[in-house]
């Protein structure tokens, strides 16, 4: 590990409701100089927890979209070098130091790609679309923002030099099939309405195309069937996340004649 880790990072986190992740999250975050929490008004005890720490500030916001949220979280950041979790997310001890390490050389890059692994009920998913699976979650505060118009599957833009780390984030999204399927149906909503805005128009041929495609695009195309039971779950869900899009655009559409 760098001897001069001297470069000041803020640790940044959007929740809500939890409470069964918030001090793992939080605890890998043990290096950054402050962590914002951003909670949408949770039920249960997430912001009870998040304050016991004493680097953490919790700010309130009424969740709209995942992008806003995010965006009100960068602009809490005392610091320029901001990195970026999903309560979700852990970062392991080699990934610390290479950040560790990257942030404090003399030429940085401006924003940097993390690849993830995917474990579903703690065990590995080694396909079914996750083998490429990255985002960006460490970058400089005043070279980067979320693009507005994405409500879901939020975009940075990065305006500058991009790089992408070799140790991987650790995803535990999965790990009760209701929550993750209500997740991927409310991502499904947002994606719809999103799409409206950008002036799509709904096609029935569209809808059910593109939701059978997605379940064959992962588990046969990026070999989900390899993952088993479990590959064909993800499949699944990520197949009902496209039916609600295009559900929603046509219920959007609707409402706006």
């Amino acid at each position: 590990m760098s001897q001069n880790n001297n470069v000041k990072i803020s640790g940044l986190i959007i929740t809500y409701n939890e409470e069964k992740n918030i001090r793992e999250v939080i605890e890998c975050l043990d290096f950054v100089e402050e962590i914002i929490v951003l909670d949408s008004f949770s039920s249960d005890r997430t912001v009870e927890i998040a304050a016991s720490y004493p680097k953490v500030k919790v700010i309130q916001n009424k969740f709209l979209d995942y992008t806003s949220q995010r965006n009100l979280a960068l602009k809490n950041a005392s610091n320029n070098w901001v990195l970026f979790l999903d309560a979700d997310e852990r970062i392991t001890p080699e990934l610390k130091e290479e950040i560790l390490n990257e942030v404090n050389k003399p030429e940085t890059r401006d924003a940097y790609f993390f690849l993830r692994k995917f474990y579903f009920n703690q065990k590995p998913i080694h396909f079914s679309g996750t083998q490429t699976d990255k985002n960006y979650r460490l970058f400089k505060k005043e070279k980067a923002h979320y693009i507005p118009e994405r409500l879901v599957h939020e975009t940075l833009k990065v305006d500058g030099t991009v790089g992408i780390l070799k140790n991987k984030l650790l995803h535990y999204s999965y790990d009760n099939y209701e929550v993750y399927k209500k997740k991927m149906i409310n991502y499904g909503i947002l994606k719809g309405k999103e799409l409206f805005l950008k002036g799509k128009k709904y096609s029935i041929f569209t809808h059910y195309l593109k939701t059978v495609f997605k379940f064959i695009r992962a588990y046969l195309l990026r070999l989900g069937i390899l993952d088993g039971k479990s590959g064909f779950i993800l499949s699944y869900l990520q197949a009902l996340s496209v039916h609600h899009t295009y559900k929603s655009l046509k219920i959007t559409q609707k409402q706006n004649i």
